[in-house]
């Protein structure tokens, strides 16, 4: 027998409306979401609630002639309409679109034509952008406010129809078979390629998530996850939502986004019981006063520091996922005895491998080599990357396995320890960029002949993306230049995708075959004044 229809089989007859649908009648009254915006009275919905407002929503989607398998662009930043328009989609059996609020008019007009979306639903402060960049979409809808904070009068002006009109009678949500294959939810993430990849998560996914995320991060009923990272994020809809929620019956806590200022007294008031970390949260919270609180675990996505006395003696779980993966793909998990400083073991589920990109010879004596991971796709895996044929072909081996782009090594007792991002990837601040993308844009500015795009230490961000240019024949100064590449890259790319400072050299230091030592490029720049 096929060992992926066996997999998939284990999830016939449930899809996430059947999920929440489930624990609404076992726990109707249990808080699921609670809303703590910038400012104002915040708001909360009980499991029975949730799921009657996604359930008046969805009629409200398919009396607007949304149906099974049509793509709608969700483009906001942190806030219940967000969340309640996503599970809504998933009711009708449409395509949540969940795209990154930072994106200009150029990157969105890509993710709605990649995708086909066919509607969208956004906030007053992106309405002129979404509607300039998607002149074909059926209609918008926006929020009333902006995650919670009142829009100018320009912004109220956008003309479309209100996020409250999509309200129906419950009564006439559209039923149909739960299928757990279907999918539910894209995400735009980069790669190692020119443009970001449509990733394409199933209902599936989001069981196998709710499945195996809770014992990943010790989860449990009346835990309460705190979200303040990007909902557009694999983090928070998955790690967070699909684990706490699908997974355990928990609450979510949701910010428009972090705040420094008000980490503890949120925890504290909500006894919250796990956060995501990333070196922002306890960087910018050293020192603070820790008022009594029911905090357990930070999950941090890659190799965790010794951070635990900091926040307060909480337990630091270290994970690896990415948004192909779904969820977390390995874990420091409690009782598997991980070695400080590894990304911990396969989480039950994922296959991995090291393996040499040259040779394809396996690595278990820790060498460096590619990670590797299989599972079911639609399962454990994403389903697809949408529209997009040759990546798919180009991202997975013969046998099903994943390549991840990530360089890893094998260490005691098998855990994986973790060396080096892709060389053309950046992680800024928490945010995929691929480099060569941000490259292609400086290319297009005369005079520049040749760029080297690579990531400079950051205190608080990790690193943020310099161009180092060599200058064609007819160049401008340097500052003018420096000036013209920055000025098109913040016109086609999101701002953290934009260079912080321009360097020029005469020649790119160069290693076997000519390429080019961008590990060289980052010491340069990290020796020379700072940017920022």
């Amino acid at each position: 027998m096929d060992a992926d229809a066996i997999s998939r089989f284990q999830f016939t007859g449930q899809d996430i409306p059947w999920q929440l649908g489930k624990w609404a009648e076992a726990q109707p009254d249990v808080p699921l979401l609670k809303w703590v915006p910038r400012e104002g009275e915040g708001a909360s919905w009980t499991y029975a609630e949730f799921r009657t407002a996604t359930r008046r929503i969805a009629a409200g989607l398919a009396a607007r002639g949304i149906a099974k398998g049509d793509k709608v662009i969700i483009h906001c930043d942190n806030s219940p309409e967000m969340v309640l328009a996503w599970y809504a989609c998933a009711t009708v059996g449409a395509v949540a679109v969940t795209t990154n609020t930072r994106s200009v008019a150029a990157e969105m007009t890509y993710f709605i034509d990649q995708t086909d979306a066919v509607a969208a639903i956004t906030q007053p402060q992106f309405a002129a952008m979404v509607a300039q960049a998607g002149p074909a979409l059926k209609w918008i809808v926006v929020t009333d406010d902006n995650s919670g904070a009142a829009a100018t009068a320009e912004e109220a002006a956008h003309g479309f129809d209100s996020f409250d009109t999509l309200y129906g009678d419950e009564a006439d949500c559209p039923e149909r078979p739960a299928e757990p294959m279907a999918p539910v939810g894209i995400m735009f993430t980069s790669g190692t390629t020119s443009r970001p990849k449509a990733v394409v998560h199933t209902h599936a996914n989001a069981l196998w998530a709710a499945k195996v995320g809770p014992t990943n991060v010790k989860m449990h009923p009346g835990g309460v996850y705190l979200i303040f990272l990007p909902y557009f994020h694999v983090n928070s809809q998955s790690w967070a939502m699909w684990t706490t929620v699908l997974g355990a019956g928990g609450t979510i806590v949701l910010q428009p986004k972090f705040s420094a200022s008000k980490f503890w007294s949120v925890i504290a008031e909500h006894d919250v019981t796990h956060i995501s970390l990333l070196p922002i949260v306890y960087m910018t919270t050293q020192g603070q006063e820790i008022p009594p609180n029911k905090l357990e675990v930070g999950v941090f996505g890659a190799i965790a520091p010794p951070i635990e006395q900091m926040l307060g003696g909480i337990s630091v779980v270290p994970a690896f996922g990415m948004t192909e993966t779904v969820t977390h793909a390995s874990t420091a998990a409690p009782y598997q005895h991980i070695p400080p400083g590894s990304l911990g073991k396969p989480t039950p589920g994922y296959e991995f491998l090291v393996v040499d990109q040259d040779t394809g010879e396996i690595l278990d004596d820790g060498r460096v080599g590619e990670l590797w991971i299989r599972g079911t796709r639609g399962v454990q895996l994403f389903l697809e990357y949408y529209g997009n044929p040759d990546a798919n072909e180009k991202s997975f081996s013969p046998e099903g396995f994943f390549k991840t782009g990530d360089r890893v090594r094998v260490g005691e007792g098998g855990a994986i320890h973790y060396v080096e991002r892709d060389k053309d990837m950046l992680k800024v601040g928490g945010e995929n960029v691929a480099s060569v993308e941000v490259e292609g844009i400086c290319r297009q500015v005369a005079g520049v002949r040749d760029v080297a795009v690579v990531g400079r230490s950051h205190p608080t961000l990790d690193v943020v993306p310099v161009a180092f240019v060599v200058k064609g024949a007819d160049a401008p100064a340097d500052a003018e230049l420096e000036q013209q590449v920055i000025a098109l890259c913040q016109e086609n790319l999101s701002n953290f995708k934009v260079p912080r400072a321009v360097y020029f050299v005469d020649d790119f230091p160069r290693a076997t075959l000519d390429k080019i030592a961008k590990n060289q490029l980052r010491d340069m720049a990290d020796a020379l004044p700072e940017p920022f």
